[in-house]
C-alpha cells in the first residue's frame, strides 16, 4: 500500500516534517514516526494508512505503487526497480 521510503520522500517533496504530516492526516506524531520507522511496506490500521495517503493526495502528492501507472499531470519522481542483489 505505502512504504516508509515513500512517506519520507513525499514529506521531502512537500517540505514538511513528521509533526506537520500528523496534523494534515489527523493522526498522532508517534503514529507517523512508527510508520516511517518500518521496513518496506508500512503496516497498521487501514483507516490510519488511508488518512495518511489522503493527506498526501490533498497536498498534491500522488503515491504510485509497484507496477502502477501515474495518472497525474504534474511532474514527479519515481524509484526505479532495484537491481538484483541490492
Amino acid at each position: 500500500m505505502i512504504t516508509a521510503a515513500q512517506m519520507r520522500a513525499a514529506r521531502a517533496l512537500l517540505g514538511i516534517d513528521q509533526r506537520q504530516l500528523a496534523e494534515l492526516a489527523g493522526v498522532s506524531l508517534p503514529t507517523i514516526q512508527r510508520m516511517e520507522a518500518s521496513e518496506g511496506t508500512v503496516r497498521g490500521v487501514v483507516d490510519t494508512l488511508t488518512k495518511v495517503i489522503e493527506a498526501f493526495d490533498r497536498a498534491g502528492v500522488e503515491l504510485i505503487g509497484d507496477g502502477a501507472q501515474s495518472l497525474g499531470q504534474g511532474r514527479g519522481v519515481r524509484l526505479k526497480e532495484a537491481p538484483p542483489g541490492r
